[in-house]
């Protein structure tokens, strides 16, 4: 937007890893800070003393999670060992993080809430009682809700929308968003292969049973609500052609197409039961250990105006 060049540098996971080890627990602003600014910055400062410039910054000095002191004592220090000086500006003053805030929802641009470190991330979220659902994706590739993936593809639209001179708009939306972590379910200690559809949960983790009845596609457990349907109902509420369940639990349908079939199965909107999918149903009593989360969050939606 400014016509400025990016250069952008390599993404180093394993050698940051490998400074910060040890410091994993640090919180905000603490030493595990103080070793990521004096890597980030060096590089920084070497790139930019290689094109013959003589200053140079960080964005993280926008932030309010990080200590402009401590910065700044980073930045100074590697300036004055490469002979280039930093600039540190404190954008925060005079209500500083509330105007950019407001250009950056101006000019509609992604605003991260992190600075990018995974251990801080997860800190935070565990502060927000929220999951860090940034640092995982499903194994299926199914694109989850408010997911990185899922992310990537509205920046997409909106790219195409702009190259297209097509109007647009950004809205949020608060809703109930749902990740499984873990399931297995075992017959006789032997694990079969088995898919939890979308906002299946249990109480706690493990759960024992047997089927009791059956009732149109669903066959009920009796114990902790939980509902097995065959492989082929699966396909033929989804229109499918899945040959085995483990087909279904590694090349999944979108979450849309998932939900449909849940709601086709049970019609109340709220209910959180967990639901199956396994090739044959179990005549014998069956073991689940089942771990998701489901937690509020915010999305945002693409919405065309012209």
């Amino acid at each position: 937007m400014l016509g400025i060049e990016l250069i952008e540098g390599e993404y180093d996971t394993h050698n940051w890893l490998e400074a910060v080890r040890g410091f994993e627990k640090e919180p905000e602003k603490g030493a595990r800070c103080a070793i990521c600014f004096d890597r980030r910055f060096e590089i920084t400062a070497q790139k930019a003393s290689e094109l013959g410039e003589k200053t140079f910054t960080s964005t993280l000095l926008t932030s309010p999670k990080k200590s402009l002191k401590q910065l700044k004592h980073a930045g100074d220090a590697l300036g004055e060992k490469l002979g280039i000086k930093f600039i540190a500006p404190d954008y925060r003053k005079a209500s500083g993080t509330q105007e950019q805030n407001i250009l950056a929802k101006k000019d509609t641009l992604y605003r991260q809430d992190y600075c990018g470190c995974l251990f801080g991330l997860t800190m935070q979220r565990e502060q927000q009682q929220k999951l860090a659902d940034e640092l995982f994706s499903a194994v299926s590739g199914q694109t989850q809700p408010e997911s990185i993936e899922s992310r990537l593809e509205l920046y997409k639209k909106r790219y195409e929308y702009e190259d297209n001179h097509i109007e647009y708009h950004i809205i949020k939306e608060r809703f109930l968003n749902w990740r499984a972590i873990y399931g297995r379910v075992t017959i006789k200690k032997q694990t079969i292969s088995a898919h939890f559809l979308p906002y299946s949960t249990l109480k706690s983790d493990y759960t024992r049973g047997r089927i009791e009845k059956s009732i149109g596609h669903l066959h009920y457990m009796n114990r902790d609500e939980v509902k097995f349907i065959t492989l082929e109902s699966y396909n033929q509420l989804n229109k499918s052609s899945y040959k085995e369940v483990r087909e279904v639990i590694f090349n999944t349908p979108s979450f849309e197409a998932e939900l449909r079939i849940r709601q086709q199965l049970i019609s109340n909107s709220y209910d959180l039961s967990t639901l199956i999918v396994v090739d044959e149903i179990p005549t014998s009593n069956v073991e689940i250990l089942y771990k998701s989360h489901i937690y509020e969050d915010v999305k945002d939606v693409l919405i065309k105006t012209s």
